[in-house]
C-alpha cells in the first residue's frame, strides 16, 4: 500500500486515478479538504476496494502515525502544500504553516515510523515529495533552463515555503537516513485544476463571457507540462529513483501567458464558438502586473530521461486541447466549487 497526501487536489487526484488505472496496489489517501481540495476530483473511486480516503492535516502527528501504524504503507508521495502564488502574497502565513511546518511534522511522523520498521522494510521505504521549478527563480530570455543543481532563489511567500520544505527534505535524508526523494516540476495543466489558475480561468471565463484577466504584458514565460505526463514521471522516480536525489520534471514546452492564452482562444472559438461569431479573444484584458511576477521558468528535463527513461508524451497542442475538451464537458464540477468566495477572490485579484 501506499499513502499519498493532498490526494483531493489536482495533482494528487489525478496522481491517484492514474496509479489505480495502472495497478492494483491500494492507496491511502490523505487530504484536509481545504479549498482547492475536492472529493468530487476522486468520486470515481468511490466504491472501488483499492482506495481509502482520510480527511486530515499533515501536521497531525496523532492522525498520521495512527495512519502509519494500522496501513503499514511501502511509500509515503507528499503533494499536500498551498500552491497559489497570488493567495501566499495576500496571506503568507498558511503557507508557512502548510509547506514548511506541516512537511516538518509529516517527517517526524514518518521518521518515527520508519525508525520501527525491520532492515528490510526500512531498504525499501520511500518518502517522494513533490515540490516546484519556482524554487529556482527566475530566469532571463538567454539563461540555460534549471537544471538539478541550479542555486535555490524563491521570489514568492510560496516558492519561498516550498523551497523550505525541500530544505528540509534533504536534512531528513542526510541526517537521519530517511530514504526520500524530491521532484521539481513546471507548470502543470489538464483536468481536475482549481479554476484560480491561468488555464482553467480563462476557458471558465471565457465560455461565460466574463473577461480574460492577463498579468502585466503577458509575456511572462512558463515550461507547460501536462497532468498525466507529470503522474507517470512521479510513478517512475518512486520506482527506481536513487534514494536522496532531486529530478526535474518539465514539458519542454515554454510559452508565454499571451500565447497560452491565445491557442485557448482559438480552440475555444472552434469547440464552441461566441454566438456573436467573434474570437474569444476579445475578451482578453490586461491587469496590474502582481508583485515580484518572476519572468520565465523553464526547466532541463534530461536527468530524469537519461536515469529513468522517462519523458513526456503529451505535446502542448494535443494536451492543451484534450484540457480545453474536459473543462467543456465538466460545466457541473466547475459550478459546484466555483463559489461565492470563489468570486469575491477574482474580483479581488483581478479588479471588476
Amino acid at each position: 500500500m501506499i499513502l499519498v497526501t493532498g490526494a483531493a487536489g489536482f495533482i494528487g487526484a489525478n496522481f491517484v486515478l492514474n496509479w489505480l488505472r495502472q495497478n492494483d496496489e491500494p492507496v491511502i489517501t490523505l487530504d484536509k479538504l481545504t479549498y482547492a481540495g475536492n472529493l468530487e476530483n476522486l468520486a470515481a473511486l468511490r466504491d472501488d476496494s483499492r482506495h481509502i480516503f482520510m480527511r486530515g492535516d499533515i501536521g497531525d502527528a496523532g492522525l498520521v502515525g495512527g495512519i502509519l501504524a494500522e496501513y503499514r504503507p511501502r511509500a509515503i508521495i507528499n503533494f499536500a502544500a498551498e500552491s497559489h502564488v497570488d493567495r501566499s502574497i495576500n496571506g503568507p502565513g498558511e503557507f508557512i504553516q502548510t509547506n514548511i511546518v506541516g512537511t516538518y511534522r509529516l517527517l517526524e511522523s514518518t521518521r518515527a515510523y520508519w525508525s520501527g520498521l525491520t532492515p528490510a522494510e526500512q531498504a525499501n521505504f520511500r518518502f517522494l515529495h513533490v515540490s516546484t521549478d519556482e524554487v529556482y527563480g527566475s530566469l532571463d530570455a538567454g539563461d540555460a533552463p534549471f537544471s538539478e543543481t541550479h542555486g535555490y532563489q524563491p521570489n514568492s511567500p510560496y516558492s519561498a515555503s516550498k523551497a523550505a520544505s525541500d530544505h528540509l527534505i534533504r536534512a531528513w535524508h542526510h541526517t537521519y537516513g530517511l530514504p526520500v526523494l524530491t521532484t521539481n516540476c513546471s507548470n502543470n495543466y489538464g483536468p481536475y485544476q482549481f479554476p484560480e489558475k491561468l488555464i482553467p480561468l480563462m476557458i471558465h471565463h471565457a465560455v461565460n463571457g466574463k473577461p480574460l484577466p492577463i498579468y502585466g504584458d503577458g509575456k511572462n514565460v512558463r515550461d507547460w507540462l501536462y497532468v498525466a505526463d507529470h503522474c507517470t514521471a512521479i510513478g517512475r522516480v518512486l520506482e527506481a529513483g536513487r534514494v536522496g536525489e532531486t529530478y526535474n520534471v518539465g514539458g519542454w514546452n515554454e510559452m508565454t501567458n499571451l500565447d497560452v492564452v491565445h491557442t485557448l482562444c482559438d480552440i475555444i472559438d472552434q469547440e464552441r464558438p461566441r454566438a456573436d461569431g467573434l474570437s474569444y479573444r476579445q475578451q482578453i484584458t490586461y491587469v496590474k502586473d502582481r508583485p515580484g511576477h518572476d519572468r520565465r521558468y523553464a526547466i532541463d528535463a534530461r536527468k530524469i530521461e537519461r536515469e529513468l527513461g522517462w519523458k513526456p508524451v503529451e505535446t502542448f497542442e494535443t494536451g492543451i486541447r484534450k484540457t480545453v475538451r474536459w473543462y467543456l464537458d465538466h460545466g457541473a464540477w466547475i459550478e459546484h466549487i466555483t463559489s461565492g468566495a470563489y468570486r469575491d477572490w477574482v474580483k479581488q485579484q483581478y479588479g471588476n
